[in-house]
């Protein structure tokens, strides 16, 4: 079994091999000095307004964060809304878990909702 693995883990091993010695070998012969045509704008052409590397607020990282989990959260419910028809049809009638199962989900997402806003998380200071 082990035998049909052995040709991909040599491969493996050789990719990663050979890109170890090639960024080793760039950073051997490369020049490792800054220069204008390196700090010249890239993409838009737009020249800086100021320092690429300055802090940013904690505030936006979680409030980004608090975003993507609620955004998530809230994207289960249409799959849920698709097939919530299908899925509460049953020969004996009508079956109630999908539906149950769905109110704890919200309802454990409205207590997370609730606890950030009471600790202030979606206030911007």
């Amino acid at each position: 079994m082990t035998n049909s693995y052995l040709p991909i883990l040599i491969m493996l091993f050789l990719a990663g091999a050979l890109a170890a010695f090639f960024l080793g070998l760039n950073w051997i012969l490369g020049r490792h000095q800054r220069n204008p045509a390196k700090l010249a704008p890239y993409e838009s052409g737009v020249p800086l307004l100021d320092q690429n590397r300055k802090r940013v607020n904690v505030r936006f990282y979680q409030i980004a964060m608090l975003f993507i989990l609620f955004d998530i959260e809230a994207a289960f419910l249409y799959p849920w809304a698709v097939i919530y028809r299908d899925a509460t049809r049953t020969p004996n009638g009508l079956n109630w878990f999908v539906f149950g199962e769905m109110l704890v989900f919200i309802l454990l997402l409205g207590v997370g909702y609730v606890y950030v806003w009471k600790k202030n998380a979606f206030d911007w200071k």
